[in-house]
């Protein structure tokens, strides 16, 4: 997916040398991160960027070192399409509907998920991050076709090609910079060996590798049908049945209300007339560093940054920060009202996010994942996104999804794994030509390879290396990365 209106993704690397405190362990220097400022940054460059493991919080951007870490965050993505409300979350939305029908107000909040779930992840760790960039707008905006400078013939005596030599032409007003008033708080499953699952730890949680429970109700129902079957002599029209006959019954006599209801079934049931209160929700494009974009074969709302408002009877109640990207519908963070965390907004709103993500599928078929930010299993309050099935979590090292169920046995053993568990695998999307990766260096966009030659003092080759690595040789091609 090209970029809207010609516009680019400006950057600047942070690196990430020193650890913070950490939010989760208390560590007081374990969090580890790189980070870079987005001033600006496409739909579709962020989507590369979080299947690389980063993660956004205003326009800081972050990607946690997950070999050094002391709680390693593990990107989690939800099939979308094939979302299974598991009984927790049929609680919360049979909770909300009786409250909106009834007026019933039981403040009982589940104990297997937080009310914060829903929550931006990064929010609880308190990581020291650079600053706001301080860089001026005029040294991010490439300078206009009539006053680009030419770069000729610099690279000839060392063989490179001349077309590297010539610094690529942008229009100024195609990079115009969106002022950000947030403060940011940074912070093809593989085909593995047979794993074999470990019982759960008590305190652990669930055991997510195991599959759901039925119903007892309907249990006894099937075995009484059976028995029934099995004792009567079945006649249609004065025929006996036979015995495939009777399967065929016992297969088609099950009313539909006893087959699985879909999420939809739950958010989009009809209220009574007389129900006692009205929610009602909102959604506007709201500012980010994402630049927003509207293409024919995408949702009709765009992509970008949206918020979306959740209203009780006129009153604002919850807001939703999410991304429309190409591929998902990424949780950015939920704030609520505290008087109305009895209706476990985070776990409901992250319901309606499922949904709503299921809706844009029908006009984007690309879009059909859920990103819920990361997945910490070395913190037990934060296994509750495991419960959001079916589910993958991104190989730190080879970056292909693997499903958590192959995921969980590895992780009780070690809080750092590589979940791709084909040895010969490698990072294909890795850098292979540091020369090629796009700089913004005094207004003038070029390749590394020709600013290396004019850069004037030490050497930065293993900070522009460091980057290449992390965002990947696609991104590094079509990303600026500013330079002073």
């Amino acid at each position: 997916m090209a970029a809207a209106g010609g516009s680019a993704t400006i950057v600047e690397y942070f690196g990430g040398e020193d650890g913070y405190r950490c939010g989760y362990c208390k560590n007081e220097t374990g969090n580890l991160s790189h980070g870079m400022w987005a001033h600006s940054m496409t739909v579709q460059d962020y989507q590369d960027l979080i299947d690389r493991g980063w993660r956004r919080s205003g326009k800081y951007v972050y990607k946690p070192i997950m070999n050094q870490t002391c709680c390693p965050q593990y990107t989690i993505r939800c099939q979308a399409l094939h979302f299974q409300t598991s009984k927790s979350h049929k609680k919360v939305l049979k909770k909300m509907l009786k409250f909106l029908s009834k007026g019933d107000a039981s403040k009982v909040v589940s104990e297997e998920e937080p009310m914060d779930s829903h929550i931006e992840d990064v929010v609880a760790c308190d990581l020291a991050y650079k600053g706001e960039s301080h860089v001026s707008q005029s040294e991010l905006t490439p300078l206009s076709v009539d006053h680009t400078e030419r770069v000729e013939n610099e690279d000839q005596h060392t063989g490179e090609k001349k077309e590297e030599g010539n610094v690529q032409k942008v229009e100024s007003d195609s990079l115009q910079l969106h002022a950000d008033k947030e403060t940011p708080v940074p912070g093809e499953p593989s085909h593995s060996a047979k794993v074999v699952h470990a019982p759960p730890k008590p305190g652990k949680g669930a055991d997510l590798s195991k599959p759901l429970c039925r119903k007892a109700k309907d249990i006894r129902k099937e075995r009484k049908l059976q028995k029934l079957l099995q004792n009567q002599t079945c006649t249609v029209e004065g025929s006996q049945l036979q015995a495939a006959d009777q399967v065929f019954l016992l297969q088609n006599s099950k009313s539909k209300t006893n087959q699985p209801k879909t999420i939809e079934d739950f958010v989009f049931v009809s209220l009574p007339d007389d129900a006692q209160h009205k929610l009602e929700f909102t959604r506007f494009l709201c500012d980010s560093p994402l630049e927003a974009e509207n293409v024919p074969n995408g949702p009709e709302c765009g992509y970008g940054s949206f918020h979306q408002q959740y209203w009780l009877d006129g009153k604002i109640i919850a807001v939703g920060v999410i991304d429309i990207l190409p591929y998902c519908v990424s949780s950015v963070y939920l704030y609520y009202d505290p008087d109305y965390s009895f209706l476990s907004l985070g776990v409901y709103s992250a319901l309606r996010e499922i949904t709503f993500t299921r809706q844009l599928h029908e006009k984007a078929p690309d879009l059909c994942f859920y990103y819920m930010g990361f997945y910490i299993h070395s913190c037990p309050k934060m296994r509750y996104k495991g419960q959001y099935r079916p589910s993958d979590l991104l190989c730190p090292e080879t970056y292909v999804w693997t499903p958590i169920e192959q995921c969980l046995p590895l992780l009780e053993h070690s809080k750092y794994c590589r979940f791709n568990q084909d040895g010969k695998a490698v990072d294909e999307g890795r850098i292979k030509e540091l020369g090629r990766v796009r700089v913004l260096h005094k207004r003038t966009v070029m390749p590394y390879s020709v600013y290396k030659k004019r850069r004037k003092g030490p050497s930065d080759e293993a900070s522009v290396q460091q980057y290449a690595s992390l965002v990947g040789q696609t991104c590094s091609e079509r990303m600026l990365l500013f330079r002073s």
